[in-house]
């Protein structure tokens, strides 16, 4: 059996810009990439936190240390420079490779650099 679970989140991220003539895609930092284990091409998902938008598309690598988050193609209509958002990968495991699966998290500031990283995330209280 396989079961989908979380493989890298990207966690409020701010987009830096949106450009919908550009051919449709999301371009993020290339270090960011290389650390979340995020490959280009692989398909995301993308939450809007200020508008609640959720949408699909998949990454571009921009250059390495610009923090850039564009989104990018008619994606483009559903967020706006500035948007926090969450990007999410999904991988398809199978019990053997849950056993010592943990997916990485990463944490930004409003300038689009990593602040923590983890690899759980804490339990809701009550």
């Amino acid at each position: 059996m396989q079961i989908t679970m979380l493989k890298a989140k990207l966690h409020r991220a701010t987009v830096t810009h949106a450009e919908l003539g550009y051919e449709g895609s999301c371009a993020i930092d290339g270090k960011i990439l290389d650390y979340s284990g995020i490959r280009e091409y692989e398909q995301i998902q993308i939450y809007n936190v200020n508008n609640g938008e959720r949408f699909t598309t998949y990454a571009i690598r921009a250059e390495d240390g610009s923090g850039i988050f564009s989104i990018n193609g008619a994606a483009a209509r559903r967020a706006c420079p500035g948007d926090y958002i969450i990007v999410c990968t999904y991988a398809a495991l199978n019990e053997l490779e849950l056993q010592h699966f943990k997916p990485t998290l990463v944490y930004f500031n409003d300038n689009n650099e990593m602040v923590k990283t983890s690899h759980t995330i804490p339990v809701q209280a009550a």
